[in-house]
């Protein structure tokens, strides 16, 4: 697996200072090219949209890839020789105005960080899912992956016909790809930082509710289908909804609360935004558990929705 850039307080610091980072727009082609799942790398392409209050100064930004394609900054090539994972990619002579490309190739996690790939021993089928906290976005799309550099992400997806995708945002649109596969397009998310942008996709079993205004996704592998149990999970978080409301006097803000179960996690919970993830081993129950563990689960869904 790329490293990753080790971005320094001071750097932080002079980067916020001088960029405000207005939209991404990101695809990801999740594919092999003829509409089955793709095996060890993805190519994702990233168009950031920002502004600069000092023109003429340079800067960089995070990319964790295997390789990089081709880098345009507002039309113009960019020298990627002295790119790496560690190093980023420098950004000279910056304008006020920025439209910044990258297409790159993104290597497949198997440690949790950047975008996991799990292979289903059941059923063979492939489960994909984003950990980006504290700063691994980069292993995904090319970012800058601090904080306070808060945006607002599109995210766009290539993958197989059957597979279903979940992200920050609704799905806007899906279009059919000459390959046989699909593309899920989904609207503008909320303005966020980089860590609680979100993807997942695969063939994830879903059940659908409802509540006050808010759709409300759940999703597990197919193969625990038989072992979830989203009545319980339901009732929870539609208690926490109308709990935290009433206690903070502020509503939930986005359209829709989606919670996915996903394997080999490498924590317990994680709170990105409208897409929440946990860890299937811990919280999907498929043999007699306590009234502990089932309290410990709620504590965790109340837990993750408080953020």
């Amino acid at each position: 697996m790329a490293g990753t850039r080790n971005l320094s307080q001071t750097e932080a610091v002079e980067r916020a200072r001088l960029l405000n980072v207005h939209t991404y727009d990101i695809s990801l082609d999740l594919t092999d090219g003829g509409g089955k799942p793709g095996d060890r790398t993805y190519r994702c392409r990233t168009e950031i949209h920002f502004t600069c209050s000092e023109p003429g100064v340079s800067t960089f930004i995070e990319v964790a890839a295997e390789t990089i394609a081709s880098v345009t900054l507002n039309g113009s090539a960019v020298d990627f020789g002295g790119w790496s994972p560690e190093k980023g990619l420098v950004l000279p002579s910056l304008a006020g105005d920025n439209t910044l490309v990258v297409n790159a190739d993104f290597l497949y996690s198997n440690s949790g960080m950047g975008l996991h790939k799990f292979v289903d021993p059941v059923d063979g089928e492939v489960y994909l899912y984003s950990q980006f906290e504290t700063a691994d976005a980069q292993r995904t799309y090319a970012c800058f992956d601090q904080p306070d550099l808060k945006s607002v992400a599109t995210w766009h997806a290539t993958v197989p016909q059957h597979w279903k995708v979940i992200s920050n945002a609704p799905v806007a649109s899906v279009e059919p790809h000459a390959t046989g596969a699909k593309i899920v397009h989904f609207e503008p998310g909320a303005r966020m930082s980089t860590y609680i942008n979100a993807l997942c996709a695969g063939p994830y079993h879903e059940v659908k509710g409802h509540h006050d205004g808010i759709d409300l996704g759940l999703y597990c592998r197919k193969s625990l289908a038989e072992h979830f149990d989203p009545e319980d999970i339901f009732t929870i978080t539609r208690q926490g909804f109308d709990f935290f409301q009433e206690k903070f006097g502020v509503r939930y803000p986005l359209p829709k609360y989606d919670q996915i179960f996903v394997p080999e996690y490498n924590a317990g919970a994680m709170e990105n935004f409208g897409c929440v993830t946990f860890a299937e081993d811990a919280y999907v129950f498929r043999s007699t558990i306590t009234d502990f563990e089932y309290e410990q689960r709620a504590n965790t869904i109340l837990h993750e929705m408080a953020h």
